[in-house]
């Protein structure tokens, strides 16, 4: 089964959800689609899931494309998987700004997503997640510390002194 998860954003995420519709049939294909008036063909569609019913598609999928939020990706590495990320991005208004395009480079940098930029490439990133070992499941000490550097890189980067 492939899994698309958007998460619980009040933006619909089209761009993503017509390109799922290109996929190829074959496969059960389950969308949470939030929002979004777009309902890929061939796709049991749901708006929204508890946090439970979510974790436990993630067990039962073989693929994972969802948005680059962080509690989504989070979601499928404490289940050992490597999702398939494609981040929302402002121009297109599916969110406010490009911070998860910012963060989904930094995931995909340190060999934890998959990134998908141009949605169009979907089927490539099926592929490749074909090919592509599933992650042992992250330990909850261990992904809490790889955050930890994520975030300190991130916002170290990102501080200026204090005004005086």
């Amino acid at each position: 089964m492939i899994l698309v998860a958007v998460g619980a954003s009040e933006f619909p995420f089209d761009r993503l959800l017509r390109a799922i519709d290109k996929l190829p049939e074959g496969e059960p294909l389950v969308v949470q689609h939030g929002p979004s008036e777009v309902r890929p063909a061939h796709a049991h569609c749901i708006p929204f899931v508890p946090q439970e019913t979510l974790a436990q598609l993630v067990r039962e999928a073989r693929v994972i494309i969802t948005h680059a939020g962080v509690g989504s990706i989070l979601l499928s590495l404490t289940n050992g998987k490597r999702p398939c990320v494609v981040p929302r991005l402002g121009r297109f208004g599916e969110t406010v700004d490009d911070h998860q395009l910012d963060s989904a480079r930094r995931f995909a940098q340190a060999g934890l997503v998959t990134l998908v930029e141009n949605p169009d490439h979907l089927s490539d990133a099926i592929a490749f997640a074909e090919t592509d070992p599933i992650l042992p499941p992250l330990g909850e000490a261990q992904l809490v510390g790889e955050l930890r550097t994520y975030l300190d890189a991130v916002v170290g980067r990102r501080r200026s002194p204090a005004p005086r």
